[in-house]
């Protein structure tokens, strides 16, 4: 299975990508080649049965089919999307279950923006005002880690199992692309801004340097225990870098507080008048998603398209805390707060794996859920004895970590069965795996980057997004292929072997590396103001990639044999 890596890190380099789906292409034999389509070689034996095969089957063995076959199972889903379109539907019905994910899927975006927009981002904003971060240096740490944390988690799953091989390679550059073409152009159409120089040129030059070190790999065809933990050691020295560059800056001007310190609430919020509101008041009040005045302000589609995300809000609200800056309370709720204690440590467990973590029994006795609960509440009573209603505790920073991970945890779950919905159409619709890797894989993959980064440089902050798009990427590169590798290697063997011979993987790496050259020299020639011309340029870029890619994959551009 050690050939398959690549293909398996891709389930650790996207958001949710690990959970999107399988090929089928597990082999007995000796290492075999890594490719980046999954036709059938005619040599069923060897590439296993697709699940796109059920398409073929009367309708009365459909439901066997994907209950049976290995490569229909999605794993790592909330939901069953095949066995609901094939098995709890006649096939004469099949356009019902297909309209009603598609009507999912829209409602997965709605979710998406609404924890990316009101709890994602103001906690990041918390944090890095907390720690006294740089936008840039925040960019590359935290917001790399929201994005990519997630996915590295799931390299546990996605290098056991050789399944994910065909979907992943083509998610694993055509994300990296997407991310830096389409993200980082839209950030420049949404928000034109002046680059920051140097950390520019620092990014990018690191994001190359990891590039053309997988590009190395896929041409030798292995990898082996150094170079994966050279990866490991790269990115540790590009967090370095970044630290030190930004002291050394900070240095140079003589200014060593270009950000605000850690909160005092004890000193910013004074209320001039005590109040008492009771416990149940406030947790009730802070519950509420509605606001009334603006609700009659606004017109009728504002308000159905608030009714539509009501209950993604209360869920959000009753399990990821949210730390504001800029109230003067530092949106302090504290029976809410309280109950964040149980409820966030509890969604992080359950939609981690799809709860597989959080249903794991010590002992065969005690789940592990019901560890975290039990701890959560010992934990918040401590918490709601020794503070009040009406001061926010000088802890109370600690809250926007547990929110950023907590809404990092619901952006991974909500991406999960985006990707799973996406790969379920495209076997309704008999997709190759290319295609769904490249298109809708990719964008799946990419949706955690894109409303994160987009929603970060509306609010004011496309320098930190824009950094994000290159560090985010270089952490999902380095961190997933480095300790993906890593975790091969203690299950098997030592070497982790592959031999590309597809020229889509060429291809997509060399479109990846032209598009970062062009970036390298386009930037800097602009004297670093990235506008409406340059977002332009990436979009465009990505198209004319889509369209070859596309052309090579149902071989209208191919080689020519010798």
């Amino acid at each position: 299975m050690g050939p398959l890596w690549a293909l398996r890190v891709a389930g650790a380099l996207s958001v949710a990508g690990a959970l999107a789906g399988h090929d089928g292409s597990q082999r007995s034999g000796p290492p075999a080649a890594l490719d980046a389509g999954t036709r059938d070689d005619g040599a069923g034996h060897d590439r296993g049965v697709d699940c796109r095969e059920v398409r073929k089957r009367n309708s009365s063995e459909r439901c066997r089919f994907v209950r049976s076959t290995p490569d229909c199972r999605l794993d790592d889903g909330f939901l069953d999307y095949l066995g609901g379109a094939f098995c709890a539907f006649p096939a004469a019905l099949l356009p019902l279950p297909v309209g009603l994910y598609v009507l999912w899927l829209l409602y997965l975006f709605v979710i998406l923006g609404v924890t990316a927009e009101k709890f994602f981002c103001p906690n990041l904003s918390a944090i890095s005002t907390t720690l006294k971060l740089s936008h840039n240096v925040a960019g590359v740490t935290f917001l790399a880690f929201g994005n990519g944390a997630p996915d590295v988690f799931s390299a546990v799953v996605a290098f056991s199992d050789p399944r994910t091989a065909g979907l992943a390679v083509g998610a694993v550059f055509g994300a990296g692309i997407f991310v830096t073409t389409v993200v980082a152009g839209g950030i420049a159409l949404v928000k034109p801004f002046s680059a920051a120089s140097r950390p520019f040129l620092r990014d990018i030059i690191f994001y190359m340097v990891a590039v053309f070190l997988t590009f190395l790999i896929l041409y030798f065809g292995r990898i082996t225990l150094g170079e994966a933990l050279g990866y490991l050691g790269l990115y540790v020295f590009y967090v370095f870098t970044v630290v030190l560059c930004t002291w050394i800056h900070r240095w140079q001007r003589g200014d060593g507080l270009p950000q605000p310190g850690p909160w005092e609430p004890g000193e910013e919020y004074r209320p001039l008048l005590p109040y008492r509101d009771s416990s149940l008041h406030i947790l009730g009040t802070a519950l509420n998603p509605l606001d009334k005045q603006k609700w009659r302000r606004k017109p009728w589609y504002w308000r159905l398209f608030k009714v539509l995300k009501i209950p993604v809000e209360l869920v959000l609200l009753f399990t990821v805390p949210v730390v504001d800056p800029d109230k003067d309370d530092l949106n302090w709720k504290r029976p809410l707060n309280c109950l964040h204690i149980i409820t966030g440590p509890l969604t992080c467990i359950l939609t981690l794996k799809s709860g597989a973590y959080g249903l794991y029994q010590i002992q065969g006795i005690f789940p592990v859920w019901a560890l975290v609960a039990l701890s959560g509440s010992v934990l918040a009573i401590i918490i709601f004895v020794t503070t009040r209603n009406e001061e926010p505790p000088k802890s109370h920073c600690v809250f926007a970590f547990l929110g950023f991970l907590a809404s990092a945890m619901w952006i991974n779950a909500a991406a999960t069965e985006l990707v799973n919905v996406l790969r379920t159409l495209g076997i309704i619709f008999e997709l190759s795996n290319t295609v769904l890797g490249l298109t809708l894989l990719a964008w799946g993959n990419s949706i955690g980057d894109t409303f994160s980064d987009l929603t970060m440089a509306r609010q004011g902050y496309p320098r930190m997004a824009f950094s994000a798009c290159f560090g985010g990427i270089i952490f999902n590169i380095l961190v997933g292929v480095g300790l993906g590798c890593l975790l091969q290697m203690t299950s098997s063997q030592m070497v982790v072997k592959l031999e590309p011979d597809s020229l889509l993987v060429w291809i997509l790496a060399g479109a990846l590396g032209l598009s970062l050259v062009f970036s390298f020299v386009a930037v800097p020639a602009q004297c670093f103001q990235l506008g409406r011309a340059y977002g332009t340029c990436l979009i465009l870029y990505y198209l004319a990639f889509l369209c070859v890619a596309l052309l090579t994959e149902f071989q209208v551009i191919h080689l020519v044999p010798t």
